[in-house]
Formats: structure tokens, C-alpha cells, sequence
């Protein structure tokens, strides 16, 4: 039987297998991604790419590629309420298109509308250009075993040929039902299936010109018995994608459910229908030894929120650089435990907005129709009012801290408000590093790199040359950037802030540490310092 050798083995290649692959693509890691599929997206699972995501696509190259894949710069993103697309609209929240974003003070980039069938490709063909990635599509991984050395691990592909990979690590990426957790036997905690939904993806190039409420980022169909459907335009042309909120006779007759859309029949063509459940789940543990699980392996939660991919391709990055280190030989013992220890708690938040997020979604107010519009607004208005209190802001979706990660040296501030009423920069150890623009045009997010950055922040810095030294020694990359600019030096707080190679700040202070061989063990996992 055939064997391959490989550093990684990365089970599925969707978004969060790609972005894994990436990551360490471009640390020089040898991995194979292998996917039961052939690779090709014919639906689209998700609609848009997160403001987060979109920061790791600006590191990646490709945030323009996402950005404008399909979206034109002046089509509107507007969130539209009506009782059919025929009938009447009882409600707009307007939202500003790509050209009139604001000047991005949170952060250098937005969050873009590019569904899946769009994204996955421009991930791909970014992952291919790293020497070190392979691709083994049509492959099913069959099973696998952990000894001293590594992973052993047995593939087919549709021809029945077999082969055995053996790799130092394996990564489920490989989605709800994939092998790898359920080989592992890790067990799933939550409020489980919130809900049994259907998806009608049809292309009708006529749609959007037989009625008058524009393009909209989402359309959401409301009837007497409150919000029953969400309409969303897939690529601005022709392709549209249904959900149906609990109503299966959608899925033996699609074109009613259609019908009711638009409040007659129009033309379509059905391309696929599905059933599928929203689900609150959270895997006990992410890693058994040298096997961990990522994206939907380890998290499922409902889309209504949008963090369903965020939050997995935040795990590819947070452990692509961690496995890299430990490949490399700088990662201490402990850096690999730090994985589910900083992302589970994330993941746990994560499906909590979202489920918090579809119940807002039935509380819509039911219209009836002939009632009296002018009211009907009133209440709608009061509804949107009080989404606070149950959606996802923006904001608080890429405001996440790693609060007492272990490998972070805390500084003894105040742990950030998990959900503030407004985006509050914040460079406490374990937060995503604050953005800000530089004179020169770039963000403090284009200093980063793919190695650990120390920055140096105002007119007379500290130096950093111990803390810089003792990496170095170690053989933990690393580069140093002077910043100049007000702005950056009030965001960040102290003068000195090491940055990890996941954007986040692993430590800070007023001057280079007394013990800098504590700071740099702590950071690379190779010590339990007791530090705050």
C-alpha cells in the first residue's frame, strides 16, 4: 500500500481546511489537505465574510479578490422587510455600500458580501501557490491511530485505491458529521437542534427587475405569523438563496414556497433544495494527543448571527502558527493545550450571539395584511430598537479576548467588556491588537506578519533589544517596527506590545522586562509562568 509523508494532515478542505493550510503554507510547512470531494462548490453555505476574517484576508492577499468578487461597489446592503416582494414594504434599515464605508476607524477593513462559492475558490488558488501544500481531492479519510512518532492515517479515493499518510499532526476540518471528532469521541455540549430549516438556491435572471424594492443585502418575507423566510441575493446577477424557517413542505414543493416570495409565480430554475438543522453545539475538548478538530468539527451554530465560518477560520489561524512553532522547534510543551484553552471560549460565545441571534429573528412582529402600515412601522421601529439586546453588533463579533490565556502575560488592567455598547480599542495581553492608521497609509495591521512583531510605540521608545534577544535565541521569529503616530501610541497604551503571528498582543509594558526569559517562555508555551 502506498504511503505518503506529510507534517500536517488536514481533513476537509473547506474554508477553515484551506485558511489551516495557508497558514502554514506560508510558514514553509509541508501539509496535505485530503477531501472527500471533488472540490467543487455548487452551493453557497454562507453569504458573507467577516470583518475579522477579512483582516486575515488582507494578510493573505486577497481581501480585494473577496471584496469585489461579486459585489459591485454601489449595490445596496440594505435589510428590507416586506410581506412579498410584489406587495408591500413594511420596513428598510439602510446600510452603506462598499463605496460609502466609513474611514474604517475600527478597523482596516469591512465586512463584504462574497458567498461561499465565491470565497472558497480565491482561498484555493492563494493556498496552491505555496510549494508546500498538496491537495488530494475524491479522497476519503477512512480511519486513523496516534503513536510515538505521529498520526497514522488510512485514505481511499472513488476508485477504492487505499493509502496510508503518516503525519506528525492531524486537523479535523471536516465539518459536523466528519470522522475525526467522532473517532475521538468527543462529545458535543449545548441546547443542540434550535430549529429544522430549508434551503431553495434557484437562479431567475428576471427577479430582481419584476418588483420595486431594489437590491438588499437581505430580504425578509413577513406574514401573519411573524418572519417566516429570509431572501438573499447570491451574486447580483441571477442567484438567490431561500431559507424557509420550519415549513418542510418546502422541500417536496420549493416553487410554492417561491411563489409566496413573490406573491405570484415568476420565473426561476430550482438548482438545489436541502434540509438542515440550526444547531447550538460546542465539542467538551478540541484536541486528543497530537489530533485537534476546527471549524464545524468543533462548533455548530446558527448562520442567522454570520459566525459560523468566522469563527472557524479564527481556529485555522489561532493553531496554524501554533503548529508551525511546533514544527519548527521553538514551541514550548504547553503551546499546543492553549489551542482549545483561547478558542473554546470564543466558540462557546459564538453560538450563543448566533442562537441569540435566530430567536431575535422570530420575535419580527407579525403583519397582516390591509393592516395599517404607518403603525405596522412604528412597532418594526420599536423591534429594531431593541436588537441590542439579542443580535450581533458588528463590532462585538471581532472584539474577542483570550481572558487569562495561558500563554499570555497579563498586565493586571481590567479584563475587557465582552459586549460593549461601542467598539473600545483595547491592547490588553490576549486582545486583538488595535488598529490604527499610519502616516504612511497602512494600518498597524500591515506590521504583522507571520512571525511575532515587537512594537515600539512614540517618539522616544524603550528598547526592546533583550526581549528581542532571548526570542531570538530560542528561535522564535520575530521583528521589531517603531510606530511614531499619537493615535497608535494612545490605542496600544504602553510604549512596548509583542504581537503573536494571530494579530493578538501576548505582552506590553512601560519598558523591556526585568526577566524577559519568563515573557518569552510564557508566550511560546514553554512555561506556566504565574505571572498576574
Amino acid at each position: 500500500m502506498n504511503e505518503i509523508q506529510t507534517s500536517v494532515l488536514i481533513a476537509g478542505a473547506g474554508p477553515v481546511g484551506l485558511a489551516l493550510a495557508l497558514e502554514l503554507g506560508l510558514r514553509g510547512i509541508d501539509c496535505l489537505v485530503a477531501e472527500k470531494r471533488d472540490g467543487a462548490l455548487r452551493v453557497p453555505k454562507m453569504s458573507a465574510v467577516s470583518t475579522r476574517n477579512m483582516e486575515f484576508c488582507r494578510r493573505w492577499g486577497i481581501a480585494e479578490a473577496a471584496r469585489h468578487a461579486v459585489w459591485r461597489k454601489g449595490q445596496q446592503l440594505d435589510f428590507v422587510y416586506v410581506e412579498n416582494l410584489s406587495g408591500r414594504e413594511l420596513g428598510r434599515y439602510r446600510n452603506p455600500v462598499y463605496g460609502e464605508r466609513d474611514p474604517k476607524a475600527v478597523s482596516p477593513e469591512s465586512s463584504c458580501h462574497c458567498p461561499q462559492i465565491f470565497f472558497d475558490p480565491i482561498l484555493a488558488e492563494r493556498v496552491r501557490k505555496q510549494p508546500g501544500v498538496r491537495f488530494a481531492y475524491d479522497t476519503e479519510l477512512l480511519d486513523f491511530k496516534q503513536e510515538n512518532s505521529g498520526i497514522r492515517a488510512e485514505v481511499a479515493g472513488l476508485d477504492g485505491v487505499r493509502s496510508r499518510i503518516a503525519a506528525r499532526y492531524l486537523v479535523g476540518c471536516d465539518g459536523a458529521s466528519g470522522l475525526v471528532r467522532q473517532a475521538l469521541d468527543l462529545k458535543l455540549e449545548g441546547l443542540g437542534a434550535l430549529a429544522n430549516s430549508i434551503n431553495i438556491y434557484f437562479r431567475s435572471p428576471e427577479l430582481a427587475n419584476l418588483h420595486d424594492k431594489g437590491w438588499a443585502r437581505i430580504y425578509r418575507l413577513i406574514d401573519e405569523a411573524g418572519c417566516w423566510s429570509e431572501l438573499i441575493p447570491i451574486d447580483g446577477v441571477e442567484l438567490w438563496r431561500l431559507s424557509v424557517f420550519d415549513d418542510q413542505s418546502s422541500l417536496s414543493r420549493p416553487e410554492a414556497a417561491l411563489a409566496r416570495v413573490f406573491g405570484k409565480k415568476f420565473p426561476f430554475e430550482v438548482i438545489n433544495v436541502s434540509a438542515w438543522e440550526r444547531r447550538d453545539f460546542v465539542a467538551a475538548d478540541y484536541r486528543r494527543g497530537d489530533v485537534f478538530i476546527a471549524g464545524d468539527a468543533a462548533h455548530q451554530c446558527s448562520p442567522t448571527g454570520g459566525l459560523g465560518m468566522a469563527t472557524g477560520i479564527e481556529d485555522a489561524v489561532n493553531l496554524g502558527w501554533k503548529l508551525a512553532a511546533m514544527l519548527q522547534g521553538w514551541g514550548g510543551p504547553c503551546l499546543l493545550d492553549s489551542y482549545a484553552a483561547e478558542r473554546r471560549p470564543i466558540a462557546k460565545r459564538n453560538v450563543d450571539l448566533s442562537t441569540r441571534s435566530y430567536l431575535a429573528v422570530e420575535t419580527i412582529p407579525a403583519w397582516k395584511h390591509g393592516s395599517d402600515i404607518a403603525a405596522y412601522k412604528g412597532v418594526l421601529d420599536s423591534w429594531r430598537d431593541n436588537l441590542g439586546r439579542y443580535t450581533v453588533p458588528d463590532h462585538v463579533k471581532m472584539q474577542y479576548t483570550y481572558e487569562d490565556s495561558p500563554i499570555c502575560w497579563l498586565d493586571g488592567t481590567p479584563h475587557d467588556d465582552p459586549e460593549p455598547p461601542v467598539f473600545a480599542h483595547s491592547a490588553r495581553p490576549g486582545s486583538r491588537a488595535p488598529h490604527s492608521w499610519l502616516d504612511d497609509g497602512r494600518s498597524t495591521h500591515d506590521l504583522f506578519g507571520e512571525d511575532f512583531t515587537l512594537l515600539r510605540l512614540g517618539e522616544a521608545p524603550p528598547d526592546g533589544a533583550p526581549l528581542l534577544a532571548e526570542a531570538r535565541r530560542v528561535g522564535m521569529p520575530i521583528h521589531e517596527v517603531v510606530v511614531h503616530e499619537a493615535q497608535a501610541v494612545e490605542r496600544y497604551a504602553k510604549p512596548l506590545a509583542l504581537v503573536r503571528p494571530d494579530g493578538h498582543v501576548a505582552w506590553r509594558g512601560e519598558a523591556c522586562p526585568a526577566d524577559v526569559v519568563a515573557v518569552i517562555e510564557r508566550v511560546r508555551g514553554a512555561s506556566e509562568v504565574n505571572n498576574l
